[in-house]
């Protein structure tokens, strides 16, 4: 039986969705005060956080950055807080779904089966493209078995084109991912990570691979053997 843990200040809101995930046969946990989640997060090992952002203590963000320092588990962020950014800011935090409230309770089990599944489907770290391999874990990229070196920000561009191969991302939309929106500079930072990527992954067979320029579009992590 999987451990769903429930963060959220509010008594009623967190009894309610204990009552809807344990119908879904769920173990529930809960956490009332952002003080304490990250001791429960530790002795509990939930597979899953429904994670309230305005809490008493620390908040959301703030315990989704310390969760993700130190483990992959799927984060629901909870909110009133509906606006665009903030739904933004939660998933380039690395929230895996993000619910503005008020929810219906369904719907919240209905989202956990749904980030539980997509979980399952890719549970190694290890991408492999031909003689390119990407450790999302490690953050550790080889050609042949030789370590390549990247700067964060590069490596943060690599890691989310692997993670989605052939496919088409404008400058604009890897400036939102990458980035953030936050970012105010010029989209030309783009251009240069691209242009570093390249001659750092030119060992690459382009038999295997290669990130293309698609004009007028943007750039595609491209890949023809794995």
């Amino acid at each position: 039986m999987k451990t769903i843990l429930i963060v959220e200040d509010e008594l009623p809101i967190s009894q309610v969705l204990k009552v809807y995930v344990q119908k879904a046969n769920f173990k529930t946990e809960q956490v009332f005060n952002g003080n304490e989640v990250i001791e429960k997060f530790e002795r509990t090992k939930p597979d899953l956080v429904l994670l309230d952002v305005m809490l008493p203590g620390k908040d959301g963000w703030t315990i989704l950055k310390e969760i993700r320092q130190k483990s992959t588990c799927p984060v629901i962020m909870l909110t009133a807080l509906g606006d665009v950014n903030y739904k933004l800011s939660g998933l380039n935090g690395g929230a895996d779904d993000y619910i503005s409230k008020p929810f219906i309770a369904d719907e919240v089990v209905a989202r956990i089966h749904a980030v539980l599944r997509r979980a399952q489907t890719d549970t190694s770290p290890l991408k492999c493209f031909g003689q390119l391999q990407i450790d999302t874990k490690s953050h550790r990229v080889t050609i042949n078995d030789r370590e390549i070196e990247l700067t964060p920000r590069d490596l943060s561009v690599l890691l989310f084109l692997a993670e989605n191969p052939n496919q088409t991302f404008s400058r604009d939309q890897l400036i939102e991912h990458v980035w953030g929106w936050e970012y105010d500079g010029s989209d030309r930072a783009v251009d240069l990570a691209i242009k570093r990527l390249r001659k750092q992954l030119q060992e690459w067979p382009e038999s295997e691979g290669e990130i293309k320029t698609l004009r007028g579009l943007g750039y595609q992590f491209c890949v023809y053997k794995k």
